[in-house]
């Protein structure tokens, strides 16, 4: 249980490092695939990185989970989405039936799916006037994102759904990077021009009514509840050394919550992709982090690093499954 921001801090203060041992086993292994060395590029990247994080040389992925958690804003008084916050609930129930994106790019990944609805019925408060949530409410969505965490998956998506939710990440994002209301601002679930210029009226309201920029603060008053729980799952990860995959735009603003209360709380993570929302490719550069796809998504859901699960189960079947040159009876370069 999170009782409160400061515990939550020093938490993250004090987290597990990747395996350098694992690490160097899976190097040597890799130098000795039939492969010439750095063939597979950013794919040998990936099973070293992993490896690290599972301790073990030669790994596959067995258990991927996917987490979306659902949230309600009260910013969506102010006319910042193109859909009403009933949607929210409504997308719950086909998540839980099975007919959303999600739902099919998890089963191809062959990735259980965890549907977690926080308190739908409470939309955050409205941050464009004070805080979105109490220290309570933050506290209690941290803890339901640590405790979604199944001890036994092996690699973790984090989603989201929440009508509003693109502008409580561009407001995180400006309020931890940066800028304002305009330099963060996207078409969300498609705003046009003017929506777009009311979007960032909105932000800079919010960044106003709401000046600490300490960044478990920044959640508390400018996030929600998808997202803190999404901050949550992603730190219960590192603890348990789960591999993270990021998603887009929502997911990343979270992330940086983190990245920004400790630089290296995010050792764990890659990113899925880059997303079509126009400001994502800034926080993953903050993020100091590449995509590993860009196919133009702007769905969140966690949909594009569901997609990129396949890419990290590409990986390691190539560095766990291939043959060594002593193995295939291959000359190597140096025989």
């Amino acid at each position: 249980m999170i009782d409160s921001l400061a515990q939550f801090e020093a938490l993250l203060q004090d987290l597990p490092d990747a395996d350098e041992g694992a690490r160097a086993a899976a190097s040597a292994r890799n130098d000795v695939l039939t492969k010439p060395p750095g063939a597979l590029g950013r794919l040998e990247d990936l099973a070293l990185w992993y490896a690290s994080w599972r301790g073990e040389a030669a790994p596959r992925v067995r258990s991927p989970q996917v987490i979306v958690f659902a949230g309600n804003h009260g910013v969506t008084a102010q006319g910042i989405s193109a859909f009403p916050p009933e949607v929210t609930v409504q997308m719950v129930a086909n998540f839980e039936a099975g007919g959303a994106a999600i739902n099919q790019l998890a089963a191809e990944a062959g990735a259980t799916m965890t549907v977690v609805p926080l308190d739908l019925d409470t939309p955050t408060a409205d941050f464009s006037a004070g805080p979105a949530m109490t220290e309570a409410e933050v506290c209690a969505a941290l803890t339901a994102g640590w405790q979604a965490v199944d001890a036994g998956a092996d690699l973790l998506v984090v989603g989201e759904m929440g009508i509003g939710n693109t502008t409580v990440a561009a407001t995180l994002a400006a309020a931890l990077l940066g800028g304002a209301g305009v330099d963060w601002a996207g078409r969300g679930t498609g705003l046009d021009d003017a929506g777009v210029a009311h979007k960032a009226s909105v932000i800079d309201r919010a960044l106003a009514a709401n000046p600490s920029r300490a960044p478990l603060e920044v959640l508390r008053c400018l996030g929600g509840r998808e997202l803190a729980a999404m901050v949550g799952a992603m730190a219960r990860a590192r603890q348990l050394r789960i591999p993270l995959i990021l998603d887009g735009f929502i997911c990343s603003a979270a992330a940086l919550v983190l990245h920004r209360t400790n630089p290296s709380a995010l050792a764990h993570a890659v990113a899925g992709h880059l997303s079509a929302e126009g400001a994502h490719g800034r926080m993953l550069e903050a993020l100091d982090l590449a995509p590993l796809l860009s196919l133009d998504l702007r769905l969140g859901e966690g949909s594009g690093a569901a997609l990129a699960i396949q890419i990290v189960k590409a990986a390691l079947a190539c560095h766990s499954g291939m043959a060594t040159f002593a193995e295939a009876g291959v000359s190597d370069q140096d025989g």
